[in-house]
């Protein structure tokens, strides 16, 4: 167990956690640093539950108690500052002019970087680019605002691999899913605000045997707590605002290692396509 991360343990024992626990549960993943120093009566006062809780929580998730719980928290911590030496997040000078409007922009969105950069799960994402190989179907869906990722990624996709479908921005139909099973792979996308339609499409989805993975702004998002593998944008930021940047970011991340890793059948579809494209003349240049 130890070898797993705080974030997938947590996930994994969620919905068995009591109110209290979640609570803890919640500032451990949204406050790692902070998590990794504070002693259990601290953390508990921190959120508005006894210390008692706090040490439950440690047993509930399958620790011997609280401090073995936070050396994980804390060697988690500590692999994520190593994988990103540049922490500090510089802010905005310039106040009170047009140009600090967009400023404040660049700054934003470099700090959702960085902590994307920060969080990044290397062997996660690696298993979804596997996921991506090895499936003979991926559903890739997205409604409403967050329908425009996931556009974007099966637009891409299907230049590198056959078979790939795309959700409606407005919902799904029986036909879109009813041939999804054990050797399918449904990548989701879910953002604030979130659909309700996600979580119904993934519950059948994986009443059909297939694979799920999330791509949400935190582990604890309501998708986050039911896909078999999350991927995570902006965990901890505490931002009411969502970013796409960190978005297609984790995207290109994925379809970058994904021409890595099968760059020989990615080849011939290109040749392929380009075929195709050459003889319809679909492109200035």
């Amino acid at each position: 167990m130890v070898q797993k991360s705080i974030a997938h343990i947590i996930r994994e024992n969620y919905s068995s956690l009591s109110a209290g626990q979640k609570k803890v549960a919640e500032l451990i993943l949204q406050q790692q640093g902070e998590a990794a120093i504070l002693t259990a009566f601290q953390m508990g006062r921190k959120v508005g539950v006894s210390e008692t809780t706090v040490i439950r929580l440690g047993y509930a998730l399958g620790f011997k108690g609280y401090s073995e719980m936070q050396e994980v928290v804390r060697r988690d911590w500590l692999e994520k500052k190593q994988l990103n030496e540049n922490e500090s997040i510089p802010s905005s000078s310039i106040e009170g002019d047009e140009e600090s409007v967009f400023s404040k922009v660049i700054e934003k969105e470099k700090s959702v970087l960085e902590q994307l950069m920060s969080q990044l799960d290397v062997k996660d994402i690696w298993k979804t680019i596997d996921r991506l190989i090895q499936s003979e179907r991926v559903y890739i869906g997205g409604f409403g605002s967050s329908y425009g990722a996931a556009y974007w990624m099966y637009y891409t996709l299907k230049q590198y691999r056959a078979d790939v479908f795309l959700s409606s921005p407005a919902g799904f139909s029986p036909e879109d899913i009813c041939d999804l099973d054990q050797r399918s792979t449904v990548v989701m996308f879910s953002f604030p605000r979130f659909r309700t339609e996600s979580i119904e499409l993934v519950e059948k989805a994986k009443e059909q045997g297939s694979y799920v993975i999330a791509i949400t702004n935190r582990q604890l998002s309501p998708l986050g707590q039911i896909s078999d593998l999350t991927l995570t944008t902006e965990e901890g930021m505490n931002s009411g605002h969502h970013s796409i940047a960190s978005v297609v970011s984790l995207v290109e991340i994925i379809l970058i290692g994904l021409q890595h890793r099968d760059q020989d059948n990615i080849s011939i579809r290109q040749r392929k396509l380009e075929k195709l494209y050459s003889n319809q003349g679909l492109f200035i240049e």
